[in-house]
């Protein structure tokens, strides 16, 4: 007998005790071991274990009991499915006992086994089979409705089976329902209700057979209102349709155009719990079906209204004048209005409710009817802020805040830019409602009830994010607000730090100005949070002070306000909290922090005070817990542009700062190295010499490409100093070379690294006397490709010449003197026959740089080598080649260009590589200078649109592109009527072109290319397929960057783009490959083109699509192409996230094609399991984040509605 099976056994014995303590310690004990994950059970002591579990059940001591019960769960994955099963009949046997308390028992124990089955989706089937097995049991003890008690545990524990397991149980379900439907007539309201829950839980896993009958049978209950019916009746058929609304009311569109006006109807009934239920249902119905929910939101919309103000014990209309006459209430008073008002029997406050909550969900499903609910909705809304119930008042807060969270601008320069006008429509009738909302809130931001005024605050949050400095002109009430509640000792702390939050949002969204006025007001209620003793408060409160400072004193504008009478008071407030030690790391951090900004701002302000300052920052820079904090704080105050005398602690914080750099803290190493270049910009010339060699030692060993970040702060130091105090970079200048030049070598190396090389490298010869020679430097930099033929070293990336180039290029930039002999070296370098490809392709490029920075030097041999090295038998030199003929051209046109143009035209066989060097030109080159050539060039490349390569043609694309930006509104015309006369290869590189004019950032043809966008777009029609991918591609580009050209042509567009989706049969044909046929989809390009589109619409023009529509193309997609369907696949995914209730009405659709992607065979494998291809893991993905995200938005919605 093993150990374990010992243990168990002995554990067994005690179980039998009649000593009750014995038996109890003895279950928890075995509890515990069976959470063990390495515990394993053999077949005698999996008998025994549950033979003896099931025995305390009947325990006649409670605790006893519930410690067994808690035992089933763990021990359903430690033992075989038929010791399951026994578990399961002991426990239906149970169920059916007389004894009350081993029935509830036995209910437990059922939840607590099904809980721990595993899910079908494991491959295990001892869910299934368990849940058949409990299925009868539970419909029969449903049915035969003899003891309410047993029925309710039986709903409960089936609810709960539902729930978890419904759809593995698809040959039950018709039982089931027929068990079900007939409990929502029993006399009993329990009952009824769990039933109820349990239909909402069987819709949603049920067939769409049984889903159909489901809805009939409903539809058929419910009466008209002429038609005599129990009230209790038609609530419980509402409240039912709410249920499976809630959980699978995907499925019920279909329905609702016979359901929402029976429903509708039922509203006006004197039953506030029938309209209560009612409001509920269309809750449901909004947010599940919200297009097939358009027809009825204008009569739902306005039962919503009418029923948000539904409260006929309360006049609202006499609280103004009882404001005017209300002087100082006693006790009494209060205690009697509450009384008055607070009717235990009044349900009306759960219609209004309802009714808020509804209308929350009809923002939220339909943001194209924004600008409707900014005239409609939101005054009412804003009216119910008095509402007295807060349960109430929460859920209309909540419905106003979901407004403003709809109206919110796009984020980012893009979106900004790009935001369709309807946006700023809504923000100028949003800025309206402004005084009305401050109106209405004046009062609740003083109320007594914290929960009041925390929705106040989320709400002005949200407010001020969505309409920054719309406030600043309320400021006096919001203050007034604000300092209630920081003042506010009788309630918890919750509300001062909701306060504080508000008011540093506030900080950042308002005008400084705003504050001013304020100040004397708001400063000293905020010291007194920050002296608090709940670490929290203090914390928010420091970081309140730290916007503060920040705002009210800003380093890049003058001062308007005079710090003098607030900065003693600030200053002392932080340095109180910055010199107690025992304190919570938070409140540490933020002081040291809020001190770093109140010397960086108001440091000239601190007089005697502010040497102990920097003092007891250096103290906090050598504590390793507060060091990182401090490090910043000595940034900030080192960037101020005050000017402040840090000598008092500048040469010890050197060598404490040294010492960081050798830290393993990769975050420690950066602020240190931004703290090191903040001090050597404002105290370079004071810095201890001594002091900074320490921290030069320690730079060579951060300069490697293990990380890349550590290493561009290092070498912009290593500039900074080396302009600072150039004397001291000698002892360590030839060790920071050579760490540097190895990592030029690394063709990872990013742009800003290399920039930050070429500083340096300049602020090295730029010095007087220079640290390292001009020459020497030159040396260094091409001594690896000089000696790699002589030494057979291995070659280097081609990146590295890149970066080699634009190091050369910097260096002559730094010493014009000596740019014209580099220029004349780097000619010969290329003109030599001896030179080997590298020293070649390095010289071309170099050439490329330096003839941008200094000039080209001798043209005439310049352009006689450039022509020669374009025929030379190596593509890397070509391409040096023709890249620095470009280059080269660009900084002397009136020269190179028409050259460059000649040579076009008298060199066929070199086309590509002059195209690509035009292509350099006309990018490089300033477009003023370039409009004498237009026409010339024009002519020139219309000329080569025919080529039959079509890389030449879409170099010749882009380089067009790069010509109508030199003159688009002479050029854009130009090129749009030459997509009507040109030939298909003339017309498609025309849309390539246009595709060129789409940049990422804001440009001056916009605006013209979007008057043009539609003629454009119109190539979707072209009979040619290599036109018509060129323009997918085209709107593709449009769509990312920027969606504003073609969001108002949508409606146009989409019909042809969803064309291009089909297959089409009389583009597919067989080729024969020997004896082989092989099928050619010459269609297959354009609908991949297709689908790349639609997901890009998915991205920027959500909004703008039928959702519907848009899956009908994507369930054919599933059925394509292997590419197409891994596009659609993602898409899917993409859809399940952004818009997850039309891809569930649809998923019975959906599932077919997924299902025989699943269980296809590829090259022999038959796939069962996820991951046997990409393929298929992305179906379970997809599977996955439809599931998951549909069920995050529930919750979250639950979440955000108890928030307040």
């Amino acid at each position: 007998m093993s150990a374990a099976a010992f243990h168990i056994s002995s554990l067994l014995e005690k179980m039998t005790s009649s000593d009750k303590d014995f038996r109890f310690m003895a279950t928890s004990d075995l509890m515990s071991e069976l959470q063990k994950d390495s515990i394993q059970l053999d077949e005698d002591s999996e008998r025994k274990v549950v033979k003896m579990l099931l025995r305390l059940l009947e325990d006649k001591n409670g605790e006893v009991q519930n410690l067994a019960v808690k035992c089933l769960g763990p021990l359903v994955g430690k033992v075989k499915e038929y010791q399951v099963e026994t578990i399961v009949d002991a426990l239906c046997a149970n169920m059916r006992s007389d004894k009350e308390q081993l029935r509830d028992i036995a209910g437990i124990g059922l939840k607590t086994v099904l809980s721990e089955l595993p899910t079908a989706a494991t491959g295990s089937g001892l869910a299934t089979n368990v849940c058949r097995k409990i299925t009868g049991q539970l419909t029969s003890a449903i049915a035969q409705q003899e003891d309410v008690a047993v029925q309710l545990e039986a709903l409960d524990i089936l609810s709960d089976m539902l729930s978890r397991l419904g759809a593995p149980l698809g040959a039950l379900h018709a039982s089931l329902l027929h068990c079900l439907l007939p409990q929502l007539s029993s006399p009993r309201l329990a009952v009824r209700k769990r039933a109820v829950g349990a239909l909402g839980h069987l819709a949603a896993a049920c067939s769409s057979d049984l889903f159909a009958e489901l809805a009939d049978h409903l539809l058929e209950r419910l009466p008209g209102l002429r038609a005599p019916a129990s009230p209790a009746a038609i609530r419980t058929l509402v409240q039912c349709l709410g249920s499976v609304g809630r959980q699978a009311g995907h499925r019920l569109g279909a329905h609702l155009d016979r359901l929402v006006p029976l429903v509708e109807e039922f509203c006006n009934l004197d039953d506030d719990e029938l309209r209560e239920s009612c409001l509920q249902a269309f809750e449901a119905f909004l947010r599940k079906c919200p297009k097939e929910m358009g027809p009825h939101v204008p009569n739902v919309t306005s039962l919503c209204l009418q029923y948000m103000k539904h409260d006929p014990n309360y006049n609202y209309d006499s609280d103004e004048d009882e404001e005017q006459m209300e002087t100082e209430d006693s006790e009494f008073s209060e205690q009697e209005s509450e009384d008055e008002y607070s009717d235990d029997d009044d349900a009306s406050w759960k219609v209004r409710r309802a009714a808020a909550k509804c209308l929350a969900a009809l923002i939220g499903s339909r943001p194209d009817l924004l600008p409707a609910f900014h005239r409609t909705l939101a005054p009412a809304l804003i009216r119910r802020f008095r509402e007295r119930e807060e349960n109430v008042k929460a859920d209309v807060f909540g419905a106003y805040i979901a407004l403003l969270r709809q109206t919110r601008p796009p984020k980012g320069w893009l979106e900004a830019v790009e935001a369709p006008a309807q946006t700023g429509s809504n923000l100028s009738a949003l800025r309206g409602q402004v005084p009305l909302v401050i109106k209405a809130l004046q009062r609740q931001l003083k109320d007594r009830s914290v929960r009041a005024r925390q929705g106040c605050f989320s709400l002005l949050t949200e407010l001020a994010g969505v309409l920054p400095g719309s406030l600043a002109g309320h400021m006096p009430v919001l203050v007034s607000g604000i300092v209630f509640s920081l003042t506010d000792r009788t309630s918890s702390s919750t509300i001062r730090m909701d306060a504080l939050t508000f008011l540093q949002g506030l900080l950042g969204t308002e005008p400084a100005e705003a504050f001013h006025a304020h100040l004397p007001t708001l400063l000293p209620p905020v010291m007194a949070c920050v002296a608090d003793p709940f670490y929290k408060i203090s914390a928010e409160a420091l970081l309140v002070l730290q916007e503060l400072v920040r705002s009210l004193w800003p380093l890049d504008r003058p001062r308007i306000l005079d710090p003098e009478p607030y900065v003693g008071e600030m200053s002392t407030a932080t340095l109180a909290r910055l010199r107690t030690t025992d304190l919570d790391q938070e409140v540490k951090e933020r002081a040291i922090s809020c001190m770093g900004h109140l010397v960086g701002h108001l440091g000239d302000q601190l007089g005697d005070d502010l040497k102990p300052t920097l003092l007891l920052l250096l103290d906090r820079l050598r504590n390793e817990i507060t060091r990182l904090p401090a490090v910043k704080a000595l940034t900030l105050v080192a960037m101020s542009p005050l000017q402040l005398d840090l000598q008092p602690i500048l040469a010890e914080a050197l060598h404490i700062l040294a010492s960081f750099l050798r830290k393993n803290q990769r975050a420690l190493r950066l602020a240190t190295l931004a703290a090191l270049d903040a001090l050597a910009q404002s105290q370079g010339h004071s810095l201890p010499p001594s002091a900074v060699r320490a921290v030069l030692a320690e730079l060579p060993a951060l300069v490697s490409e293990n990380d890349m970040h550590v290493a561009q702060l290092a070498v912009d130091f290593l500039a900074t100093v080396t302009q600072a105090q150039p004397a001291s970079l000698a002892e360590v200048s030839g060790l920071v070379l050579s760490e540097l030049l190895r990592l030029l070598h690394s063709p990872l190396l990013p742009a800003g690294v290399l920039a930050a090389t070429e500083g340096f490298l300049q602020a090295l010869v730029g010095t007087r006397p220079p640290c390292v020679d001009y020459s020497e430097l030159i040396s260094l930099l091409t001594a690896p490709v000089y000696d790699q033929a002589v030494d057979s070293r291995p070659g280097l990336h081609k990146q590295v010449f890149h970066s080699l180039a634009r190091c050369v290029a910097a260096l002559s930039a730094a010493c014009p003197q000596e740019a014209a002999d580099m220029a004349n070296r780097l000619v010969c370098d290329a003109r030599s026959p001896h030179s080997s490809t590298e020293v070649k392709v390095l010289a071309f490029l170099s050439l490329a740089e330096v003839g941008q920075v200094a000039g080209p030097g001798p043209q005439r041999e310049l352009k006689a080598v450039l022509l020669e090295a374009l025929g030379l038998p190596s593509e890397d030199v070509r391409t040096a080649a023709s890249y620095a003929l470009g280059r080269v051209g660009a900084g002397n046109l009136p020269d190179f260009l028409p050259f460059l143009l000649g040579q076009m035209e008298t060199e066929p066989r070199r086309q590509y590589l002059l195209l690509h060097s035009l292509r350099e030109a006309l990018g490089a080159a300033q477009p003023d200078s370039l409009k004498p050539y237009a026409e010339d060039i024009w002519a020139l490349l219309f000329q080569h649109c025919e080529a039959a390569e079509e890389g030449t043609r879409g170099v010749v694309a882009e380089c067009i592109g790069k010509l109508v930006l030199v003159n688009p509104p002479f050029l854009l015309p130009r090129l749009q009527k030459q997509l009507a006369a040109g030939r298909p290869h003339t017309r498609s590189t025309v849309i390539t072109a246009v595709k060129f004019l789409i940049l990422d950032q804001p440009h001056p043809i916009d605006p013209l290319l979007k008057s043009f966008i539609g003629e454009f777009m119109e190539s979707l029609q072209d009979p040619d397929l290599n036109v018509r991918r060129a323009t997918l591609a085209f709107f593709n580009s449009a769509v990312h960057n920027k969606p504003s050209l073609v969001r108002d042509l949508l409606d146009n567009i989409l019909p042809l783009l969803y064309q291009e989706t089909k297959i089409r049969r009389d583009l597919i044909r067989e080729v024969e490959m020997g004896p082989f046929k092989h099928t050619v989809d010459d269609g297959l390009d354009v609908r991949k083109a297709a689908f790349e589109c639609m997901y890009s619409l998915l991205e920027s023009c959500l909004g703008q699509l039928d959702i519907c529509e848009f899956l009908n193309h994507v369930e054919d997609g599933l059925k394509d192409h292997y590419d197409i369907r891994m596009l659609t696949f993602i898409m899917l995914a993409r859809l399940a996230t952004l818009c997850p209730v039309p891809v569930l009405q649809r998923v019975d659709r959906l599932i077919e094609p997924l299902r025989a992607t699943c269980t296809a065979k590829f090259g022999g494998w038959d796939i069962q399991s996820p991951g046997n291809t990409s393929d298929e893991g992305l179906l379970w993905w997809w599977l996955q984040r439809c599931r998951v995200s549909h069920c995050k938005k529930r919750r979250s919605r639950e979440t955000h509605m108890l928030s307040f």
